[in-house]
């Protein structure tokens, strides 16, 4: 461990080496009041949170930046001229004989990822004063040491996570050449169908209070993945406290959730249970195999034709007409099954690949936290 001194954000304030403040309020009118190339940031987590661009700035210099209503990143800002909201901190370093930026900016997003921000207790300048009171501020020589070690070992760190998620990428794409290329099969047998004509609904609703419905599984939107079969966080009407009526289903049904259609929640249980109001329990008539059917509700034609008719005020739905009202070219029955089973064989294979990648990424998360951790122990060679 380092003998080097301790010193927390209100300290190096109060000895003028560094300052604290906010943006200001600049809403999507003032961008278009005034427009230009000179970037805002935000809360906004994706794009280094950038917000949109003006035709103003506040600053050109070096800074960091962070978003004061909730969790996310600490950002470094190399100078430049930029604008930040009023929803944004930001430190500026005032002796740079005292601190590096890039080093506080370290060790301000490895201190950052231990403490838990969010909507109720909010990353203020005020809040940041009392939280980090206490990080190791060596001499300006060696922050600077420290920050070009971390650069490079973490410059490398981000070319191996870029590149886990290029193959995450790509088995995607794989994942859905698949599934045209086994759609395909059969198709010169196929006939003209409309899904009203080969699956149904017959599910009325009903009061889950009552005992035959209590102690069943409830799945809604919530519970359902998009883009997949899996099913999570499940509970029973009882352990959820339900009261307003839900449809009861059967194992071998097909649930299609008709909120926001763009989400792609399909699901195919092997149990019996309650559905939410707001989840179609289709049962298939025996021109259609169930898993041809889940797929098919996957698809991006199926997908492209119901966020067609879904607009309406509010939330996205698909009413009950327009899903029955689709058709498509129906293969026989056997040519079905195969198309789902070698669909189901590549999902399968996407799963394990996704599983890997994962699995890839938090290493790579965990050893980025284990080199911060060396730097502000001295231990970086």
């Amino acid at each position: 461990m380092s003998d080097w001194p301790c010193v927390g954000i209100a300290d190096l304030e109060e000895r003028g080496i560094l300052q604290l403040g906010r943006g200001k309020v600049i809403s999507k009118k003032d961008l278009a009041a005034a427009l230009g190339n000179y970037p805002v940031y935000s809360s906004a987590k994706e794009n280094d949170g950038k917000f949109g661009e003006y035709g103003h700035f506040m600053f050109d210099e070096e800074l960091i930046t962070w978003s004061v209503d909730g969790g996310g990143s600490l950002f470094h800002r190399p100078k430049h001229r930029f604008s930040i909201t009023n929803v944004g901190g930001f430190v500026r370093i005032l002796d740079k004989q005292a601190v590096e930026c890039r080093y506080l900016y370290f060790v301000l997003s490895w201190l950052h990822s231990q403490v838990r921000f969010d909507w109720v207790r909010k990353a203020h300048p005020s809040v940041i004063r009392k939280v980090y009171t206490s990080f190791p501020l060596p001499p300006l020589e060696e922050q600077k040491r420290i920050v070009a070690v971390l650069d490079q070992a973490l410059a490398a760190l981000d070319r191996a996570s870029t590149l886990a998620e290029a193959n995450l990428t790509d088995a995607g794409e794989l994942f859905e050449a698949a599934k045209r290329r086994f759609s395909s099969l059969g198709a010169d047998q196929a006939t003209p169908v409309s899904l009203g004509e080969v699956v149904s609904i017959t599910a009325k609703l009903v009061d889950p209070k009552l005992p035959a419905y209590l102690d069943l599984p409830h799945i809604g939107a919530g519970n359902m993945v998009t883009g997949t079969d899996d099913l999570v966080e499940i509970q029973t009407a009882r352990e959820e406290g339900l009261k307003s009526g839900k449809f009861p289903f059967a194992a071998g049904v097909v649930l299609y959730s008709k909120i926001r259609p763009y989400l792609r929640k399909v699901a195919r249980p092997d149990f019996d249970g309650l559905c939410s109001a707001d989840v179609y329990p289709l049962t298939p008539s025996k021109h259609i195999d169930r898993d041809y059917l889940f797929h098919l509700l996957l698809s991006e034609d199926f997908t492209v034709y119901a966020i067609a008719g879904s607009a309406r005020a509010g939330m996205p739905k698909v009413n009950q007409d327009h899903l029955f009202a689709y058709t498509f070219d129906l293969p026989p029955v056997e040519a079905q099954r195969v198309i789902a089973r070698n669909i189901d064989e590549a999902l399968v294979s996407r799963k394990q690949l996704e599983n890997l990648v994962e699995g890839k990424k938090v290493q790579l998360a965990n050893l980025r936290q284990s080199l911060l951790q060396k730097a502000f122990a001295g231990e970086l060679t």
